[in-house]
């Protein structure tokens, strides 16, 4: 490492944080970092360079993104291994082509549904929308044409507890994470907006956030979500104008938050005028409380999808916002992307409307508990948090293991899945644990072998000692 660094940086136009990451980036090109190789600490190389901590931080998080560099806490930042191809796009078609091919390839890095008919039922609505009415394919969306779909939507969510709920709140957006970045253009204002999310959280909160320039503050968490005197904590220091949670089936963990947790926070909102939004897309089963929408239905915005009930694919999200915000939300999606395509919207519909839909979602939700019970008869002798209807478990590691080796040795079996690194903030602490999605895709036999070569792996912790 020391062969790659001048005594002072050289004299540069850009910013210096740019040039250290330059400076990294071309040693590892040229196999001058080899992989594994560990980086000096940020104050140590800040001190080297003559430049601040916060430079370097910023190279090494660049670097982090890049996949060119890990961190793995209290360890510190190594040169990271090449990222393979299944890794670099989860949704890629080589992902199923490995599967396809190679019986040791599974992903278990998100939740991949079981098809129980809705894969037929989609072709037969397609089918009924290929000889809809021409107009539907040869003019732009308006709101009128988009009020039959509105009204499914409706009644598909007609046994979540919103609060009062009409087809005038309801916004059509391009699955969840649109629907997040939606909410986020409507309620965050100024230069520098503040956004809070739990310490361990979904990653799109804070692209999400990202997009709309916003700072991101993770507030600490206990076994029910956020801890209310942490939030308070943060909104004394900073002037946040929303928190993002996840109360139903908070993602990663799988924890759930009880209604008397649901009031302290909305206590708390009110207190400092914070704007709340709940994001529901990965509950799968009944809501066990009311929602955030309906508890502080003057702040309380949610945002679900299809998604983790019926499939991914077709990208149709819901994005809902307090009753006297509607308006405010459906101009930020006219002006946006004046909304989803009419064909698409009239599949929707069909699909929404079709009383063989509800069954199809159960039979889903009980194939992909049937998943979750396999996970839990090969895994259940560790820390595992785990529920029927949640697609993941979240494994708190033994001792001996880190979740950055254990990843990669899992991958090495062929199994991806996910590090806590990965949903904690930059510049938060993550846990040895990770995060393992079912995989409806592959036989129930092809996923409890990977289950046993989890659970060999768990009991076989590399011996290593560090001089």
């Amino acid at each position: 490492m020391d062969t790659i660094w001048p005594e002072t940086l050289p004299k540069s136009k850009g910013p210096k944080y740019t040039l250290v990451a330059d400076t990294i980036r071309k040693a590892i090109e040229s196999k001058a970092l080899d992989i594994g190789v560990k980086l000096p600490p940020v104050r140590e190389l800040a001190y080297r360079l003559q430049i601040t901590p916060g430079t370097v931080a910023r190279a090494y998080t660049i670097l982090t993104e890049e996949g060119l560099l890990q961190a793995e806490v209290g360890r510190g930042t190594f040169v990271a291994p090449p990222k393979s191809p299944i890794l670099d796009d989860v949704w890629s078609r080589q992902l199923h082509l490995a599967e396809a091919q190679n019986d040791n390839h599974v992903s278990l890095f998100s939740p991949r549904l079981a098809d129980m008919g809705q894969v037929s039922l989609i072709r037969e609505c397609l089918q009924k929308v290929a000889q809809s009415d021409p107009a539907l394919f040869m003019n732009y969306p308006t709101r009128d044409a988009y009020k039959p779909m509105r009204q499914a939507v409706v009644e598909w969510l007609s046994d979540l507890p919103l609060g009062k709920l009409s087809d005038d709140d309801i916004v059509l957006t391009h699955g969840g994470q649109n629907g997040l970045c939606l909410v986020f253009q409507t309620i965050l204002q100024g230069p520098k907006p503040i956004v809070m999310v739990e310490d361990l959280s979904y990653a799109g909160f804070r692209r999400a956030a990202e997009l709309m320039r916003a700072d991101v503050v993770g507030i600490r968490m206990d076994k029910w979500g956020i801890d209310p005197a942490a939030m308070e904590y943060v909104l004394r220091q900073t002037p946040a104008q929303a928190v993002c949670v996840s109360p139903e089936v908070q993602n990663p963990t799988g924890l759930h938050t009880p209604l008397e947790r649901r009031k302290e926070i909305v206590e708390i909102a009110r207190k400092y005028d914070v704007q709340i939004v709940e994001d529901d897309c990965y509950r799968m089963g009944d809501a066990k409380e009311p929602s955030f929408r309906a508890l502080a239905p003057e702040r309380g915005w949610h945002v679900s999808s299809i998604s983790k009930v019926l499939t991914p694919s077709l990208r149709v999200g819901f994005a809902i916002a307090p009753r006297d915000r509607s308006v405010d939300l459906r101009r930020s999606a006219e002006y946006g992307y004046f909304g989803l395509a009419q064909p698409l919207a009239e599949l929707t519909r069909l699909l929404l409307s079709d009383p063989r839909t509800r069954q199809i979602a159960q039979d889903v939700r009980s194939r992909m508990g049937e998943y979750v019970r396999v996970t839990v008869n090969a895994l259940g002798g560790f820390d595992l948090n785990w529920a029927p209807d949640v697609p993941f478990v979240w494994l708190h590691l033994p001792s001996g293991w880190r979740a950055a080796a254990f990843s990669r040795a899992a991958e090495r079996e062929g199994i991806q899945l996910r590090s806590a690194d990965e949903f904690a903030l930059r510049d938060g602490r993550a846990p040895n644990a990770v995060r393992i999605a079912m995989n409806g895709h592959v036989s129930l036999q092809r996923f409890e072998d990977a289950m046993l070569r989890l659970r060999a792996l768990l009991d076989n912790p590399p011996e290593q000692i560090s001089v």
